[in-house]
């Protein structure tokens, strides 16, 4: 349930996020030609709109999400904006001569406030680490020897590292770089106006990145309903039968009119969610905070007693299950600063 519901929310993120990057290109070739003072507000709901428009198309691909190209593409996507937000912060940094902020933080009108503002930050960073949902599905694709957990361990370090080495520089370098002026996403909020360009591609590689990453997410959500309802209903001819379709100059497939139907209302329902709240850092911090500790706590640490047979009240018990309770406490209190953030940005 926690899996596939993340799943779910990981779209609306991704519309959330793809259509703000592509305001912000808009945004950013405007200021460049009329000057960081003019109007250049762009709305994000026609953005949002084709981008889902885009996924409807790309949902029906069978077994999108399995296209080796895809992974590496995201790779390098990935690598690209997160080298461009760590090097802007970085060079305005060395350009200010300075350090801006301070260890208090971002000052809020009252202490309620201010505590509201650390949780929700408290969910945005739980959101970082989001891997654990698909690692064994991952792990599933490997081959032997060497042995699949062996492998995956690796890995995961080096992902785990990889992760936390460019989210610290980022999220350090940019608040040196512009200290309480900082923006909620760096290639979004323009801290940055120079040069438009870097900041085009570093957008452009976002949502190249997030069409993709869209599917990845959305295609085991996709088979597992589609699997429930071809089981509960074999003799539905809606559910199960498939008719062939011929396109001009491409190979004849074969569509089903369920799959149509459901992945289509997946999408739309996705982009209207997003539509209603478009709020980057407080839906993020929400969907961090509600997923982070049932599947990358929770979860394996309870697997782990179970698979090594550790006894109640050693010391390796009395260890995780600590850690495992101040992990959920920092996820409530994420949601409830998160929650807190939304209802503020939506009602003032």
């Amino acid at each position: 349930m926690f899996q596939y519901l993340y799943m779910y929310g990981i779209g609306i993120a991704y519309v959330i996020t793809t259509s703000t990057c592509m305001s912000a290109i808009r945004r950013s070739n405007c200021y460049h030609e009329k000057g960081h003072a003019a109007p250049c507000e762009h709305k994000d709901i026609p953005n949002m709109l084709m981008f889902g428009a885009v996924q409807i198309v790309a949902s029906q691909i069978p077994d999108f999400h399995s296209i080796k190209w895809l992974s590496v593409i995201a790779a390098i996507m990935s690598f690209a904006y997160s080298f461009t937000g760590f090097g802007l912060g970085f060079a305005e940094v060395i350009g200010n001569g300075m350090i801006k902020g301070s260890i208090a933080g971002v000052p809020a009108s009252t202490r309620t406030k201010k505590l509201w503002l650390a949780f929700q930050a408290l969910g945005d960073i739980a959101y970082s680490y989001p891997y654990a949902l698909v690692l064994l599905e991952i792990q599933d694709t490997l081959k032997s020897p060497p042995p699949e957990n062996k492998t995956m361990k690796k890995a995961s370090m080096i992902a785990m590292i990889l992760t936390t080495f460019f989210y610290l520089c980022c999220g350090c370098f940019g608040y040196a770089a512009f200290g309480n002026n900082t923006p909620g996403n760096l290639l979004t909020g323009f801290g940055f106006y120079e040069p438009y360009w870097l900041i085009d591609f570093a957008n452009a590689c976002v949502v190249l990145h997030l069409v993709g990453g869209y599917q990845l997410f959305s295609q085991p959500v996709f088979e597992f309903v589609e699997r429930w309802f071809s089981e509960k209903f074999p003799s539905n001819g809606f559910v199960i039968k498939f008719y062939n379709f011929k396109l001009p100059l491409l190979p004849c497939f074969q569509i089903n009119l369920f799959r149509i139907c459901f992945r289509t209302a997946y999408v739309v329902s996705t982009t209207a969610i997003a539509a209603v709240f478009p709020y980057f850092n407080q839906v993020l911090g929400l969907l961090g905070a509600l997923n982070f500790w049932p599947l990358a706590i929770y979860f394996p640490v309870e697997m782990y007693f179970v698979q090594n047979k550790i006894e109640a009240w050693t010391r390796k018990w009395i260890l995780l299950r600590t850690f495992s309770l101040v992990c959920l406490l920092v996820s409530i209190v994420g949601l409830i600063g998160s929650i807190e953030g939304i209802i503020r940005a939506k009602f003032g």
